[in-house]
Protein backbone atom coordinates (compact mmCIF):
# COMPACT_ATOMS: atom_id res chain seq x y z
CA UNK A 1 0.00 0.00 0.00
CA UNK A 2 1.61 3.32 -1.06
CA UNK A 3 2.22 5.83 1.71
CA UNK A 4 1.67 9.57 1.66
CA UNK A 5 4.88 11.59 1.94
CA UNK A 6 4.16 14.34 4.53
CA UNK A 7 6.89 16.57 3.10
CA UNK A 8 5.06 16.61 -0.22
CA UNK A 9 1.92 17.92 1.48
CA UNK A 10 3.86 20.91 2.80
CA UNK A 11 5.61 21.42 -0.56
CA UNK A 12 2.29 21.41 -2.45
CA UNK A 13 0.75 23.92 -0.04
CA UNK A 14 3.72 26.29 -0.08
CA UNK A 15 4.10 26.24 -3.88
CA UNK A 16 0.37 27.00 -4.13
CA UNK A 17 1.01 30.13 -2.04
CA UNK A 18 -1.09 29.21 1.02
CA UNK A 19 -0.34 29.86 4.67
CA UNK A 20 -1.31 27.04 7.03
CA UNK A 21 -4.49 28.69 8.33
CA UNK A 22 -5.71 29.63 4.85
CA UNK A 23 -5.01 26.17 3.46
CA UNK A 24 -6.81 24.52 6.37
CA UNK A 25 -9.89 26.62 5.66
CA UNK A 26 -9.83 25.79 1.95
CA UNK A 27 -9.67 22.04 2.50
CA UNK A 28 -12.36 22.14 5.20
CA UNK A 29 -10.08 21.22 8.09
CA UNK A 30 -11.79 22.41 11.29
CA UNK A 31 -10.68 22.58 14.90
CA UNK A 32 -10.96 19.26 16.73
CA UNK A 33 -9.98 17.88 20.13
CA UNK A 34 -8.90 21.37 21.15
CA UNK A 35 -6.47 21.63 18.21
CA UNK A 36 -6.69 24.62 15.85
CA UNK A 37 -7.10 23.96 12.07
CA UNK A 38 -3.61 25.29 11.24
CA UNK A 39 -2.04 23.09 13.91
CA UNK A 40 -3.92 20.06 12.60
CA UNK A 41 -2.58 20.75 9.12
CA UNK A 42 0.94 21.10 10.51
CA UNK A 43 0.53 17.70 12.12
CA UNK A 44 -0.40 16.19 8.75
CA UNK A 45 2.62 17.83 7.11
CA UNK A 46 5.03 16.52 9.74
CA UNK A 47 3.65 12.97 9.65
CA UNK A 48 2.13 13.12 13.12
CA UNK A 49 -1.26 12.23 11.65
CA UNK A 50 -2.28 10.52 8.42
CA UNK A 51 -4.73 12.20 6.04
CA UNK A 52 -7.81 10.39 4.77
CA UNK A 53 -8.26 9.77 1.06
CA UNK A 54 -11.09 12.30 1.04
CA UNK A 55 -8.89 14.96 2.63
CA UNK A 56 -6.09 14.22 0.13
CA UNK A 57 -8.54 14.76 -2.72
CA UNK A 58 -9.48 18.14 -1.24
CA UNK A 59 -5.78 19.04 -0.97
CA UNK A 60 -5.17 18.04 -4.59
CA UNK A 61 -8.04 20.25 -5.74
CA UNK A 62 -7.04 23.23 -3.56
CA UNK A 63 -3.33 23.06 -4.37
CA UNK A 64 -3.86 22.25 -8.07
CA UNK A 65 -1.65 19.17 -7.91
CA UNK A 66 -2.31 15.58 -9.03
CA UNK A 67 -3.10 13.17 -6.21
CA UNK A 68 -0.07 11.11 -7.21
CA UNK A 69 2.25 13.95 -6.17
CA UNK A 70 1.51 13.25 -2.50
CA UNK A 71 2.75 9.67 -2.79
CA UNK A 72 6.09 10.40 -4.48
CA UNK A 73 9.11 9.29 -2.39
CA UNK A 74 10.63 12.77 -2.49
CA UNK A 75 9.63 16.32 -3.32
CA UNK A 76 9.41 16.73 -7.12
CA UNK A 77 12.39 18.34 -8.80
CA UNK A 78 12.31 22.11 -8.53
CA UNK A 79 11.12 23.71 -11.76
CA UNK A 80 13.33 26.42 -13.31
CA UNK A 81 12.60 29.70 -11.64
CA UNK A 82 9.89 31.98 -12.97
CA UNK A 83 10.32 35.61 -11.97
CA UNK A 84 7.22 37.10 -10.37
CA UNK A 85 7.05 40.79 -11.19
CA UNK A 86 3.64 41.31 -9.63
CA UNK A 87 3.33 43.67 -6.70
CA UNK A 88 1.71 42.66 -3.41
CA UNK A 89 -1.80 43.93 -4.38
CA UNK A 90 -1.70 41.56 -7.38
CA UNK A 91 -1.03 38.45 -5.29
CA UNK A 92 -4.50 37.58 -4.08
CA UNK A 93 -4.86 34.46 -1.92
CA UNK A 94 -7.99 33.33 -3.76
CA UNK A 95 -6.29 33.51 -7.19
CA UNK A 96 -2.71 32.53 -6.37
CA UNK A 97 -3.16 28.74 -6.76
CA UNK A 98 -4.76 29.34 -10.17
CA UNK A 99 -1.91 31.59 -11.30
CA UNK A 100 0.71 29.06 -10.19
CA UNK A 101 -1.18 26.22 -11.86
CA UNK A 102 -1.46 28.25 -15.06
CA UNK A 103 2.29 28.90 -15.10
CA UNK A 104 3.01 25.18 -14.60
CA UNK A 105 0.56 24.28 -17.36
CA UNK A 106 2.07 26.75 -19.82
CA UNK A 107 5.58 25.51 -19.07
CA UNK A 108 4.52 21.91 -19.67
CA UNK A 109 2.89 22.86 -22.98
CA UNK A 110 5.90 24.89 -24.04
CA UNK A 111 8.23 21.97 -23.25
CA UNK A 112 6.32 19.76 -25.70
CA UNK A 113 6.47 22.48 -28.37
CA UNK A 114 10.19 22.89 -27.76
CA UNK A 115 10.69 19.15 -28.30
CA UNK A 116 8.98 19.36 -31.70
CA UNK A 117 11.03 22.38 -32.77
CA UNK A 118 14.29 20.79 -31.61
CA UNK A 119 13.47 17.67 -33.65
CA UNK A 120 12.95 19.97 -36.63
CA UNK A 121 16.26 21.70 -35.85
CA UNK A 122 14.57 25.10 -35.73
CA UNK A 123 17.01 28.01 -35.34
CA UNK A 124 17.04 30.29 -32.27
CA UNK A 125 14.82 33.37 -32.23
CA UNK A 126 17.06 36.43 -32.54
CA UNK A 127 15.11 38.68 -30.15
CA UNK A 128 15.33 36.40 -27.10
CA UNK A 129 17.82 37.79 -24.58
CA UNK A 130 19.36 40.15 -27.13
CA UNK A 131 19.07 43.23 -24.92
CA UNK A 132 19.60 44.60 -21.41
CA UNK A 133 17.81 47.36 -19.56
CA UNK A 134 20.98 49.44 -19.87
CA UNK A 135 20.31 49.62 -23.62
CA UNK A 136 17.40 51.94 -22.85
CA UNK A 137 13.70 51.55 -23.59
CA UNK A 138 13.91 53.45 -26.88
CA UNK A 139 16.53 51.05 -28.27
CA UNK A 140 14.58 47.97 -27.15
CA UNK A 141 11.39 49.41 -28.65
CA UNK A 142 13.12 49.93 -31.99
CA UNK A 143 14.51 46.39 -31.89
CA UNK A 144 11.06 44.89 -31.27
CA UNK A 145 9.50 46.93 -34.09
CA UNK A 146 12.23 45.73 -36.46
CA UNK A 147 11.97 42.14 -35.25
CA UNK A 148 8.22 42.11 -35.84
CA UNK A 149 8.18 44.14 -39.03
CA UNK A 150 5.53 46.12 -37.19
CA UNK A 151 3.92 49.12 -38.89
CA UNK A 152 2.06 51.46 -36.57
CA UNK A 153 -0.03 52.92 -39.39
CA UNK A 154 -1.19 49.41 -40.32
CA UNK A 155 -2.11 48.74 -36.68
CA UNK A 156 -4.15 51.94 -36.48
CA UNK A 157 -5.85 51.32 -39.80
CA UNK A 158 -7.56 48.21 -38.42
CA UNK A 159 -11.31 48.57 -37.93
CA UNK A 160 -11.28 47.85 -34.19
CA UNK A 161 -8.93 46.89 -31.31
CA UNK A 162 -9.52 43.16 -31.86
CA UNK A 163 -8.32 43.33 -35.45
CA UNK A 164 -5.42 45.58 -34.43
CA UNK A 165 -4.35 42.96 -31.87
CA UNK A 166 -4.72 40.22 -34.47
CA UNK A 167 -2.34 42.11 -36.76
CA UNK A 168 0.23 42.48 -33.97
CA UNK A 169 -0.18 38.86 -32.92
CA UNK A 170 0.32 37.63 -36.49
CA UNK A 171 3.54 39.64 -36.73
CA UNK A 172 4.79 38.07 -33.48
CA UNK A 173 3.84 34.54 -34.55
CA UNK A 174 5.44 34.98 -37.96
CA UNK A 175 8.65 35.95 -36.15
CA UNK A 176 8.59 32.77 -34.05
CA UNK A 177 6.78 33.77 -30.83
CA UNK A 178 3.75 31.73 -29.75
CA UNK A 179 0.98 34.00 -28.43
CA UNK A 180 -1.88 32.56 -26.39
CA UNK A 181 -4.99 34.24 -25.03
CA UNK A 182 -5.69 32.55 -21.73
CA UNK A 183 -7.48 33.65 -18.59
CA UNK A 184 -8.55 30.39 -16.95
CA UNK A 185 -7.63 26.74 -16.52
CA UNK A 186 -10.27 25.44 -18.89
CA UNK A 187 -13.58 26.58 -17.38
CA UNK A 188 -15.25 29.73 -16.09
CA UNK A 189 -14.91 28.29 -12.57
CA UNK A 190 -11.15 28.84 -12.82
CA UNK A 191 -11.15 32.36 -14.26
CA UNK A 192 -8.14 34.45 -13.22
CA UNK A 193 -8.87 38.13 -12.85
CA UNK A 194 -6.58 40.59 -14.54
CA UNK A 195 -5.77 42.12 -11.16
CA UNK A 196 -3.90 38.89 -10.36
CA UNK A 197 -2.40 38.08 -13.76
CA UNK A 198 -2.09 40.24 -16.84
CA UNK A 199 0.55 38.44 -18.86
CA UNK A 200 3.29 35.81 -18.88
CA UNK A 201 6.49 35.57 -20.92
CA UNK A 202 8.54 32.42 -21.32
CA UNK A 203 11.83 33.56 -22.85
CA UNK A 204 13.03 30.33 -24.42
CA UNK A 205 15.46 30.88 -27.32
CA UNK A 206 13.75 28.28 -29.54
CA UNK A 207 10.10 28.37 -28.43
CA UNK A 208 9.28 31.68 -26.73
CA UNK A 209 5.75 31.85 -25.35
CA UNK A 210 3.58 34.84 -24.43
CA UNK A 211 0.27 34.51 -22.62
CA UNK A 212 -2.18 37.41 -22.46
CA UNK A 213 -5.08 37.33 -20.01
CA UNK A 214 -8.14 37.52 -22.24
CA UNK A 215 -10.24 38.63 -19.26
CA UNK A 216 -8.63 42.03 -19.67
CA UNK A 217 -10.10 44.79 -21.83
CA UNK A 218 -9.50 44.02 -25.50
CA UNK A 219 -7.94 47.44 -25.96
CA UNK A 220 -5.21 46.38 -23.49
CA UNK A 221 -4.21 43.15 -25.25
CA UNK A 222 -1.76 44.75 -27.69
CA UNK A 223 -0.01 46.64 -24.90
CA UNK A 224 0.33 43.47 -22.81
CA UNK A 225 1.72 41.52 -25.76
CA UNK A 226 4.36 44.19 -26.39
CA UNK A 227 5.14 44.39 -22.67
CA UNK A 228 5.79 40.63 -22.61
CA UNK A 229 7.86 40.85 -25.81
CA UNK A 230 10.04 43.35 -23.95
CA UNK A 231 10.56 40.67 -21.29
CA UNK A 232 11.55 38.23 -24.03
CA UNK A 233 13.96 40.77 -25.51
CA UNK A 234 15.57 40.96 -22.06
CA UNK A 235 15.64 37.16 -21.86
CA UNK A 236 13.62 37.07 -18.62
CA UNK A 237 10.78 34.64 -17.98
CA UNK A 238 8.13 36.01 -15.65
CA UNK A 239 4.56 36.82 -14.64
CA UNK A 240 3.22 40.38 -14.90
CA UNK A 241 0.35 41.88 -12.91
CA UNK A 242 -1.85 44.95 -12.98
CA UNK A 243 0.21 47.13 -10.63
CA UNK A 244 3.62 48.37 -11.76
CA UNK A 245 6.29 48.84 -9.11
CA UNK A 246 9.35 46.79 -10.10
CA UNK A 247 11.90 48.66 -12.26
CA UNK A 248 11.76 46.00 -14.97
CA UNK A 249 7.98 46.35 -15.18
CA UNK A 250 8.24 50.10 -15.60
CA UNK A 251 10.90 49.54 -18.26
CA UNK A 252 8.73 47.05 -20.21
CA UNK A 253 5.74 49.40 -19.90
CA UNK A 254 7.82 52.19 -21.37
CA UNK A 255 8.94 49.97 -24.25
CA UNK A 256 5.35 48.99 -25.10
CA UNK A 257 4.13 52.57 -24.73
CA UNK A 258 6.81 53.93 -27.06
CA UNK A 259 5.83 51.45 -29.76
CA UNK A 260 2.09 52.14 -29.62
CA UNK A 261 2.27 55.87 -28.90
CA UNK A 262 5.64 57.44 -29.79
CA UNK A 263 6.72 60.33 -27.52
CA UNK A 264 6.44 62.88 -30.32
CA UNK A 265 2.71 62.21 -30.64
CA UNK A 266 1.79 62.74 -26.98
CA UNK A 267 1.63 66.52 -27.33
CA UNK A 268 -0.83 66.16 -30.24
CA UNK A 269 -3.45 64.14 -28.38
CA UNK A 270 -5.71 67.13 -27.78
CA UNK A 271 -6.18 66.63 -24.04
CA UNK A 272 -6.73 69.93 -22.22
CA UNK A 273 -5.98 69.43 -18.53
CA UNK A 274 -7.26 72.92 -17.70
CA UNK A 275 -10.74 71.91 -18.89
CA UNK A 276 -11.36 69.86 -15.75
CA UNK A 277 -11.35 66.18 -14.83
CA UNK A 278 -14.57 65.14 -16.59
CA UNK A 279 -13.41 66.81 -19.79
CA UNK A 280 -10.05 65.03 -19.56
CA UNK A 281 -11.89 61.69 -19.21
CA UNK A 282 -13.88 62.42 -22.39
CA UNK A 283 -10.87 63.74 -24.30
CA UNK A 284 -8.74 60.74 -23.33
CA UNK A 285 -11.40 58.40 -24.69
CA UNK A 286 -11.65 60.43 -27.90
CA UNK A 287 -7.87 60.23 -28.33
CA UNK A 288 -7.74 56.47 -27.65
CA UNK A 289 -10.38 55.28 -30.11
CA UNK A 290 -8.72 56.08 -33.46
CA UNK A 291 -5.36 54.84 -32.14
CA UNK A 292 -6.89 51.44 -31.19
CA UNK A 293 -5.52 51.88 -27.67
CA UNK A 294 -6.89 51.88 -24.14
CA UNK A 295 -7.70 55.10 -22.32
CA UNK A 296 -5.36 53.98 -19.55
CA UNK A 297 -2.41 53.91 -21.94
CA UNK A 298 -3.21 57.41 -23.18
CA UNK A 299 -3.37 58.66 -19.59
CA UNK A 300 -0.14 56.87 -18.72
CA UNK A 301 1.70 58.54 -21.60
CA UNK A 302 0.30 61.94 -20.57
CA UNK A 303 1.62 61.32 -17.07
CA UNK A 304 5.02 60.19 -18.34
CA UNK A 305 5.30 63.31 -20.49
CA UNK A 306 4.47 65.60 -17.56
CA UNK A 307 1.20 66.77 -19.11
CA UNK A 308 -0.73 65.56 -16.05
CA UNK A 309 0.42 65.07 -12.47
CA UNK A 310 0.46 61.78 -10.55
CA UNK A 311 -2.77 62.51 -8.69
CA UNK A 312 -4.63 63.06 -11.99
CA UNK A 313 -3.07 59.93 -13.49
CA UNK A 314 -4.14 57.81 -10.51
CA UNK A 315 -7.65 59.29 -10.60
CA UNK A 316 -7.96 58.57 -14.32
CA UNK A 317 -6.62 55.03 -13.92
CA UNK A 318 -9.09 54.34 -11.13
CA UNK A 319 -12.00 55.83 -13.06
CA UNK A 320 -11.24 53.82 -16.20
CA UNK A 321 -10.84 50.60 -14.19
CA UNK A 322 -14.15 51.12 -12.39
CA UNK A 323 -15.98 51.89 -15.64
CA UNK A 324 -14.48 48.81 -17.29
CA UNK A 325 -15.48 46.56 -14.38
CA UNK A 326 -19.03 47.94 -14.45
CA UNK A 327 -19.28 47.36 -18.22
CA UNK A 328 -17.92 43.84 -17.83
CA UNK A 329 -20.46 43.06 -15.10
CA UNK A 330 -23.25 44.31 -17.34
CA UNK A 331 -22.04 42.11 -20.21
CA UNK A 332 -21.90 39.06 -17.94
CA UNK A 333 -25.42 39.73 -16.71
CA UNK A 334 -26.72 39.77 -20.28
CA UNK A 335 -24.56 36.82 -21.39
CA UNK A 336 -26.18 34.39 -23.83
CA UNK A 337 -27.37 31.20 -22.06
CA UNK A 338 -25.38 28.00 -22.56
CA UNK A 339 -25.82 26.62 -26.04
CA UNK A 340 -26.29 29.99 -27.67
CA UNK A 341 -22.70 31.23 -27.64
CA UNK A 342 -19.88 30.91 -30.16
CA UNK A 343 -18.72 27.51 -31.36
CA UNK A 344 -16.25 25.87 -28.95
CA UNK A 345 -13.64 25.24 -31.63
CA UNK A 346 -13.85 28.77 -33.03
CA UNK A 347 -13.21 30.23 -29.57
CA UNK A 348 -10.43 27.75 -28.81
CA UNK A 349 -8.63 28.44 -32.10
CA UNK A 350 -8.75 32.16 -31.46
CA UNK A 351 -7.22 31.69 -28.02
CA UNK A 352 -4.48 29.34 -29.19
CA UNK A 353 -3.34 31.27 -32.24
CA UNK A 354 -2.47 30.08 -35.73
CA UNK A 355 1.18 29.37 -35.01
CA UNK A 356 0.52 26.84 -32.25
CA UNK A 357 -2.30 25.18 -34.20
CA UNK A 358 -0.14 24.89 -37.29
CA UNK A 359 2.75 23.37 -35.34
CA UNK A 360 0.51 20.78 -33.69
CA UNK A 361 -1.19 19.92 -36.99
CA UNK A 362 2.21 19.39 -38.59
CA UNK A 363 3.56 17.34 -35.68
CA UNK A 364 0.48 15.10 -35.52
CA UNK A 365 0.59 14.51 -39.28
CA UNK A 366 4.28 13.59 -39.06
CA UNK A 367 3.78 11.39 -36.01
CA UNK A 368 6.03 13.39 -33.69
CA UNK A 369 3.13 14.21 -31.36
CA UNK A 370 0.56 11.70 -30.16
CA UNK A 371 -3.06 12.76 -29.81
CA UNK A 372 -2.65 12.81 -26.02
CA UNK A 373 0.41 15.07 -26.15
CA UNK A 374 -1.19 17.24 -28.82
CA UNK A 375 -4.19 17.63 -26.52
CA UNK A 376 -1.86 18.71 -23.73
CA UNK A 377 -0.30 21.39 -25.94
CA UNK A 378 -3.70 22.65 -27.02
CA UNK A 379 -5.34 22.34 -23.61
CA UNK A 380 -8.09 19.96 -24.79
CA UNK A 381 -8.96 16.26 -24.59
CA UNK A 382 -7.29 14.02 -27.15
CA UNK A 383 -10.61 13.44 -28.90
CA UNK A 384 -10.91 17.19 -29.58
CA UNK A 385 -7.51 17.51 -31.26
CA UNK A 386 -8.56 16.45 -34.76
CA UNK A 387 -11.57 18.80 -35.15
CA UNK A 388 -9.52 21.60 -33.63
CA UNK A 389 -6.55 21.31 -36.00
CA UNK A 390 -8.40 20.10 -39.10
CA UNK A 391 -8.57 23.57 -40.75
CA UNK A 392 -4.80 23.91 -40.19
CA UNK A 393 -4.08 20.52 -41.75
CA UNK A 394 -6.28 21.11 -44.79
Amino acid sequence: MPRVNPENLRWARETAGFAEADAAKRIGLNAAYGIAPGDRLRGLETGEWKPSRRLLSKMAAAYRRPLLAFYLPRIPRQEPRVEDFRSLPDRRPESEPLVQALVRDLRARQALVLGVLEDEESPPISLVGAHRMTDGSAAVARAIVEFLGFRLERFRACANPDLAFTYLRERAEAAGVFVLLIGDLGSHHTEIEVESFRGFALADPIAPFVAVNDRDAHTAWAFTLLHELAHIALGITGVSGAHVTAPIERFCNDVASRILLPPAEVATLGVDVAAGFEAVVRQTGAAARPLRLSRTLIAFRLFESGAIDEATWEALRTTFAEEWRAARAARRKSRVPDGGGPDFYVVRRQRLGRALLALVARAVAEGTLTAIKAGKVLGVHARSVDPLIRPQAA
